[in-house]
């Protein structure tokens, strides 16, 4: 089940947020928030969920007995850790692995065909947050084995993140209140990432995956290529942000306050700045569990430019089990490594635009690495990005063959949303009242609108709904 489904807009939300509402006392509620989470996991994954049950089942046995022992055993730390990185290695590497010997050293060994569940490195990464932030305060260890079920598996950030620290959320399980106009600000906020989703995200998909299946067969001429660029990006960045603020105003709704995931990573003036703007959950989890622990930019040059380099090939690894991704991660390592050596020198350059410029090539040339199904695929569109060569009649028409008076209109709202302009204009408004009453009539008119494309249009995909 996913958010931009008319099952779930329809029937499942409804119903979950007036149980919630009615029932009193945070126990009750927390329990019928638990059951449905279960529940909506398992519209998708009904096997799985026994397995997302074992899983934090085990954390609250070892959490108990650590609270029994009035500390977290380090061996028992690590065993959870263990178990952790097991989960994800064998769900979502292990073919991937066997696949990469065989090709390595001309071997046949049996590929392992695992079903991959769905959303797994976002709850592994958060029963991952759990451990390690009990083992550092013991505190945090939790008491009841549904408020820690109800944590890992909470619906509205179940699939697709943000990826909730188990530090940024433990008081609110305890605790919460939601007043009617929180209440309203939330499904306001949720029917924002709803429209991003349905009226851009989805718009933009259609041109990207045309254009990156065209590139499978014949190479793209250099408008093509880079509209293919341009299309994904703004794809994904719709997309998941646009999940992003659904899961953020459901939590709005159920009393919950989760952290930012994005911060208009496109008007980024470095690499540097992208990633403190980009998947913010992402870039936060692996710089409090990874890159601190690890020594962080404290113990010298080298051992900065190592930490970089392991938190990048991480987070590509973290996005899937294609060398396309383990590739994409070290490329922005690279650009990393260059703007914190000053070999890239942003920081010297005062001309924003230039520097935007500059962000704007590194991140959707990228992105061509990202969404390519091999890296010979990729290395193609990347080189027709650079092909002046087809700058012709033929290539231009190309381009513009994949775009109809509806894209170039949501192609111009995907450039003009992806800024904090209209935040801004909004900042600016002097009847704050009356922008206000207007915001939730604008609100259900874009849920309407929605709607009629969700019942009307069967292309519905959701990118990181396979992470």
């Amino acid at each position: 089940m996913v958010f931009s489904s008319v099952v779930f807009l329809c029937f499942f939300l409804p119903v979950v947020f007036c149980l919630h509402r009615l029932l009193p006392g945070i126990r009750l509620k927390n329990a019928v928030l638990t059951l449905a989470s279960l529940l909506f996991y398992a519209y998708g994954e009904p096997v799985f969920v026994f397995y997302l049950i074992f899983l934090v089942f085990v954390h609250f046995l070892v959490g108990k007995i650590a609270r029994k022992k009035g500390k977290f055993p380090l061996p028992l730390f690590v065993l959870l850790l263990i178990l952790d990185v097991l989960t994800l290695f064998v769900f979502k590497y292990a073919g991937f692995f066997v696949e990469s010997i065989n090709g390595i050293f001309g071997l046949a060994l049996p590929v392992p065909d695992i079903a991959l569940p769905i959303g797994i490195s976002f709850f592994t990464f958060q029963i991952m947050s759990y451990a390690i932030d009990a083992w550092r305060d013991n505190r945090l260890i939790q008491e009841h084995f549904s408020d820690l079920l109800l944590y890992i598996s909470f619906f509205p950030q179940l699939i697709a993140g943000p990826i909730v620290r188990y530090t940024d959320i433990a008081a609110q399980l305890k605790e919460r209140h939601a007043t009617p106009l929180e209440e309203a600000q939330g499904l306001r906020r949720f029917i924002i990432g709803l429209a991003k989703k349905v009226l851009i995200s989805n718009a933009m998909a259609v041109v990207a995956d045309a254009l990156f299946t065209q590139s499978a067969t014949e190479n793209l001429a250099m408008p093509q290529a880079w509209l293919a660029s341009a299309a994904y990006g703004f794809q994904i960045y719709y997309d998941f942000s646009g999940y992003s603020d659904m899961a953020i105003g459901m939590g709005h709704m159920f009393g919950f306050h989760f952290l930012e995931n994005f911060n208009y990573p496109y008007t980024a003036d470095s690499v540097t700045d992208f990633w403190r703007r980009w998947h913010i959950s992402l870039t936060t989890w692996f710089r409090q569990y990874v890159y601190i622990p690890l020594g962080g930019n404290r113990k010298g040059k080298k051992r900065t430019i190592f930490n970089i380099f392991i938190i990048f090939l991480l987070t590509g690894l973290w996005h899937g089990a294609n060398w396309t991704f383990l590739v994409w991660g070290l490329y922005y390592a690279v650009f990393m490594i260059a703007e914190r050596l000053q070999w890239i020198p942003t920081g010297k350059i005062h001309f924003k635009p230039i520097k935007w410029l500059y962000t704007i090539f590194v991140v959707f040339t990228g992105f061509v690495i990202f969404r390519a199904d091999t890296i010979s695929q990729a290395w193609h569109i990347i080189c027709s990005l650079f092909d002046f060569s087809s700058l012709d009649k033929v290539g231009f028409s190309g381009a513009l063959s994949y775009l109809d008076f509806y894209t170039v209109f949501i192609l111009f709202a995907a450039i003009l949303f992806s800024g904090p302009w209209a935040k801004q204009l909004w900042n600016k408004c002097k009847d704050k009242k009356y922008a206000e009453g207007l915001s939730y009539v604008g609100a259900v008119v874009l849920l309407a609108v929605c709607m009629v494309f969700l019942v009307t249009d069967s292309y519905n995909p959701f990118i990181y709904f396979n992470f």
